[in-house]
């Protein structure tokens, strides 16, 4: 008995293997029409480019329009609603973020959707936030920073983009951890709270890392750690804020940005996206482009990137109803 094809079969397999997968890429899905990226945010910040990155690789692929549809307003509430109220048929897809997909639930008590509104497809980017003090405190790293404010409790004062945005919520954190006394200054966006601890009129802040590596690197303000769960991979000597203290170590944090469906989704709409962000993740120039934006990519499918979001909101739940705050929608 031999084990070798007959010649003939043999031959035949190239052509077998080519039909087969000619066969699954004309059964996978794709879209009959156009398709939308409804954005929470308005246009230039990270949800909107990382919408704009995927909308540009997907349409060549799809052989449909890809339109990133810009949504903004009420901490990202109007846009996920528009994603929620679409039909479920594949052609709408929400780029989500930490504040409209986890925050928002604990912290808007008349929200009108819920989390099973939407199914968690595919993570896209995860960013860390700087730990940045005005440069004259006289401190160095972070474990000097704690003894200054335990110190000088109720003396120091923390800028933040707004109420309930994700950097106001790590200074809450960081002082329930630590149970140091601080006061929050809420800011219309990073940029006016940058401004006044430039000028130190505000004492420290945690910003996104993107907005805080240049002035760190020209002496405006001093860096002191990162918050994600390792160091950046460009600033290798910069430390996490976890590893600086034991008392700190569960205080990881991100500003993370991904892909949700409406729920009722066709699954084979999502495992189509699934696959191609996937890909587009894996290319050696999304790295690098991310590493620009401040954050890498969050390479987390869906039952996994589930499983994320669903971590991320109960801390911040927890974090938030120990505050006490609320906002609600008018």
């Amino acid at each position: 008995m031999t084990n070798a094809f007959p010649r003939r079969a043999t031959l035949a397999l190239p052509a077998l293997l080519l039909a087969t997968r000619h066969a699954r890429a004309q059964s996978e899905w794709k879209p009959s029409h156009s398709v939308r990226l409804v954005v929470p945010t308005t246009a230039g910040g990270t949800t909107d480019v990382m919408a704009r990155l995927l909308a540009q690789y997907l349409q060549p692929i799809w052989g449909q329009p890809v339109v990133v549809d810009n949504r903004a307003g009420a901490g990202g509430v109007i846009g996920t609603l528009e994603a929620v109220r679409a039909a479920p048929d594949g052609h709408t897809f929400l780029m989500g973020n930490v504040g409209a997909q986890s925050i928002v639930y604990s912290l808007v008590p008349n929200l009108p959707y819920t989390p099973g509104d939407l199914v968690p497809v595919h993570g896209m980017i995860s960013g860390p936030n700087a730990l940045v003090v005005h440069p004259s405190l006289p401190v160095r790293n972070v474990v000097e920073f704690v003894q200054y404010l335990r110190a000088n409790p109720d003396k120091l004062s923390y800028g933040t983009p707004g109420v309930g945005q994700t950097p106001h919520l790590v200074g809450v954190w960081f002082n329930q951890i630590l149970g140091t006394r601080s006061t929050p200054v809420h800011y219309r966006g990073s940029g006016p709270a940058a401004a006044d601890l430039f000028g130190g009129t505000i004492q420290y802040m945690f910003d996104a890392l993107v907005n805080a590596s240049e002035p760190a690197r020209t002496g405006r303000i001093r860096l002191l750690a990162t918050s994600g769960e390792e160091r950046y991979p460009t600033l290798p000597d910069v430390p996490t804020v976890h590893e600086s203290m034991p008392e700190l170590a569960a205080f990881t944090t991100a500003s993370w940005v991904g892909l949700f469906a409406p729920k009722n989704t066709p699954p084979a709409a999502i495992r189509s996206i699934t696959t191609h962000t996937m890909a587009l993740l894996a290319e050696p120039g999304s790295r690098q482009r991310f590493l620009d934006l401040g954050g890498v990519p969050l390479t987390l499918p869906p039952e996994e990137y589930a499983a994320f979001v669903q971590a991320e909101t109960a801390k911040w739940t927890q974090v938030i109803q120990r505050e006490g705050l609320k906002i609600d929608l008018a």
